[in-house]
């Protein structure tokens, strides 16, 4: 607070001494009129009750808006007072302000066409490395796969358990690994002033997995001051403003939780790319919410428990930046030359979190043609939640992705009697494939299923009641459609000599599903369009199959031959 005092009293008495004339205008004119000449003008009266009613003004607007309190902030004021100062003074006092007009206006100028001439910038600044595809999704692992919605909806459904209800209300939601399991996160925020008034705190937040649907949300008690939700200087993203005048931010507060249970709110700030243009992530600010405790680290020391240091709103400019200016800003606007453009069907921002097998946290983007009517996919983004680098993956160049837009119409027409929709569609590798993972919510945000489909081929799509379920589905489908449901994160191939204990078939299709149980315990599968003969597999047959670990209770089959037969 005394910093702001300090900065509006210092701006006040700048601005006065700009806008006060030392010589009136009307003194210029010396012999045209010499009632002007005696006109009284107490000259430090003005330029005292201008400096207090501008330190007064300066003082409301950075409070109210919480702006960053740089000098540049203040360019367009500037142009006014110069213009101001220009108009009232006279003699030589005017040709000074007159100067000083310019120079405000060549600056004014400078800031507002910045974004023609930076582009180039902020493409160099955000650039990702390009890859193909990535690594094949651990079909052991259950993903992170609960929609948002749906997890809201069970949260605000036990809001009974928080004390004084009707104080409160459910703040936002956000994903993040807490003790080693992936869980989503909505503080209890204040539900209006008065609530705020009478109760000064906030008791905690709600807590429930990201993985399974049947989980029910748990109520963690946390008292918490500086909250969003909170008034003057116990609104946090005030308090992170007066402890830090000058830094960029960009993006709202999140909540982050340690593996003790303990919360904190966090903040991404960073530098312009230039002229209070463009944005360039650089660390985090993180408050302890319960007595404002206020600390600044860059993104490469930031807390081992902090998962989206940096925030979804910053990850979404950056591909903004990469998808439209690899060419230029004049290129993004007229000819499109190799640009793509962002999905917006992110959960957070446009973007949604997800987690690797390790429990490293990304932000997940398709991009898309900015042709009209076209829902095939150019690539894909990951942005890594700590440091903000970003890998791009353009996909196999031989086939056509479907891009999430694509993905979304297929379950609306697949469900359109029931009216339900799909949320939060993430590509994945399984099987060797990419796919879309999307779960399927109804008009009411319950969920209702997980449904997959190939992102190269729509006809092959399946849903499940859970993920590990659909997944089993997709696998067969992906057989019957001809793929070799190769390409794992855990499946090495290998072979094996058995002997067939029992065996089933059932017609799917076009094709024939073989299970056969081997002598050693083990179960697999395999379609009849991978290998033809494995029709003819019967109980005592010995065999050599080529398969794959995947680690399931039934295992696929890549290769067979049946050595009774021969």
């Amino acid at each position: 607070m005394f910093n702001l005092l300090i900065f509006s009293i210092i701006v006040g008495i700048v601005f006065s001494l700009v806008i006060v004339p030392f010589i009136l205008s009307t003194q210029a004119k010396r012999g045209a009129d010499e009632e002007a000449v005696r006109t009284p003008f107490n000259r430090g009266a003005a330029i005292v009750t201008v400096a207090i009613l501008s330190a007064i003004a300066v003082f409301v607007f950075y409070y109210t808006t919480n702006m960053d309190r740089n000098w540049t902030s203040l360019w367009m004021v500037l142009l006014v007072v110069t213009l101001l100062g220009a108009l009232s003074a006279g003699g030589k006092d005017r040709k000074v302000k007159l100067v000083l007009f310019l120079g405000a206006l060549v600056f004014g100028a400078y800031i507002l066409s910045a974004p023609l001439f930076n582009a180039d910038k902020k493409y160099k600044a955000v650039e990702m490395d390009q890859q193909v595809e990535i690594s094949a999704f651990d079909e052991t692992k259950t993903p992170a796969s609960v929609p948002p919605k749906f997890a809201r909806n069970k949260m605000k459904k036990a809001f009974g358990q928080v004390p004084n209800t009707s104080y409160y209300e459910l703040g936002s939601l956000q994903i993040q690994k807490v003790d080693g399991k992936f869980v989503y996160i909505a503080p209890v925020e204040f539900s209006g002033f008065f609530k705020w008034w009478s109760a000064d705190t906030t008791p905690g937040y709600f807590t429930m997995s990201a993985t399974d649907s049947a989980d029910n949300p748990k109520f963690v008690k946390a008292e918490m001051t500086y909250t969003p939700s909170s008034y003057f200087h116990k609104q946090v993203e005030r308090h992170i403003r007066m402890k830090m005048p000058n830094l960029i931010f960009y993006g709202d507060v999140q909540l982050e939780i340690d593996d003790d249970g303990k919360p904190y709110y966090i903040r991404s700030y960073g530098e312009f790319i230039s002229a209070r243009n463009g944005f360039d992530v650089k660390g985090i600010v993180m408050v302890d919410p319960a007595n404002g405790d206020v600390k600044k680290y860059l993104l490469a020391d930031i807390p081992e428990f902090i998962d989206g240091a940096v925030s979804p709103e910053a990850v979404s400019l950056q591909n903004s930046y990469f998808g439209n200016y690899i060419h230029g800003f004049w290129n993004s606007v007229v000819g499109k030359k190799d640009v793509k453009l962002p999905s917006d069907e992110g959960t957070e921002a446009n973007v949604s979190p997800i987690f690797d097998e390790n429990g490293h946290m990304y932000y997940f983007t398709d991009f898309t043609s900015p042709k009209e009517g076209v829902d095939s996919m150019l690539g894909y983004a990951l942005t890594d939640g700590k440091t903000g680098k970003a890998t791009y993956y353009s996909g196999n160049l031989e086939e056509s992705y479907m891009d999430s837009q694509g993905a979304l119409q297929i379950i609306e027409k697949k469900f359109i009697e029931k009216k339900w929709s799909g949320e939060m569609p993430v590509l994945y590798n399984f099987y060797g494939e990419a796919s879309w993972l999307t779960p399927v919510l109804d008009s009411n945000g319950f969920l209702q299923n997980y449904f997959i489909v190939s992102a190269a081929n729509p006809e092959i799509s399946v849903y499940g009641n859970t993920p590990n379920e659909a997944l089993k589905l997709y696998k067969t489908a992906l057989q019957r459609g001809g793929s070799s449901v190769d390409g794992s994160s855990s499946a090495e191939e290998a072979k094996a000599a058995v002997t067939v204990v029992r065996v089933f078939k059932e017609r799917v299709g076009d094709f024939t599903l073989v299970s056969f149980l081997a002598d050693d315990g083990r179960n697999f599968i395999v379609s009849s369009e991978a290998v033809p003969l494995s029709i003819y597999i019967q109980e005592g047959d010995k065999l050599v199959v080529t398969y794959l670990e995947t680690g399931e209770l039934f295992l696929p089959v890549k290769e067979l031959t049946n050595v009774s037969v021969e």
